[in-house]
This record gives structure tokens, C-alpha cells and sequence, in this order.
């Protein structure tokens, strides 16, 4: 079976994701946004370095936060599905996961 790449995202493969799980992540994603969003404001307004740096780092763990629940997700679901099927090549795609993280 050939699979078409995705004009949108440039990638081959989807992932559903239930109700609860979208509600999860798109709670974070938004307010991940709102903070980005302030961070703007503060900029703007002049606001002193150190309180938009701490503003920054908090946006930093936010992000690594969600990024550590879909990786969580991806690893019990995706990964899982695809060894049990014998398609050993998830676990380059891992690797390759492992390695972008901790750059």
C-alpha cells in the first residue's frame, strides 16, 4: 500500500486522538498561547528583562510539559502498535525523538 505525503504537513502518518486527549492538549496549547501572547504585551510596554525572562522560562516548561505528554502518548500507542506489528523501524524513529530532545 502506498501512502500519500501530506501536502498540509508534509508527513505520511495520523494519529486519532480521542475527545479527551484533543480537550487535553489544545487546554495546553491555548494556554501556552495566551502566555506567549502577554510576553508580546510585556515587550511592548517596556516591561523589565527579568520579569519577561521569567515570563519566557515559564512558556519553555509549558511547552516541554505538553511535549512530554504526547511523546508519553506516542510511545504507549503509536510505538507500541507499530512493534507489536513488527515494524521495527519505530524504534530509529525513537532514537531520532531521544535526540531532538536533548539538544
Amino acid at each position: 500500500m502506498v501512502m500519500e505525503m501530506d501536502e498540509k504537513y508534509g508527513h505520511y502518518r495520523k494519529k486519532h486522538r480521542g475527545k479527551k486527549d484533543l480537550e487535553l492538549i489544545n487546554n495546553r496549547l491555548n494556554r501556552i498561547s495566551g502566555q506567549i501572547h502577554g510576553i508580546q504585551k510585556m515587550v511592548n510596554e517596556d516591561v523589565y528583562c527579568n520579569d519577561v525572562l521569567v515570563q519566557l522560562a515559564a512558556v519553555e516548561k509549558a511547552i516541554r510539559s505538553l511535549s512530554h505528554i504526547i511523546l508519553e502518548d506516542h510511545l504507549y500507542s503509536c510505538i507500541t502498535d507499530d512493534l507489536e506489528n513488527g515494524k521495527l523501524e519505530s524504534i530509529d524513529e525513537i532514537v531520532n525523538l531521544f535526540k531532538r530532545f536533548h539538544k
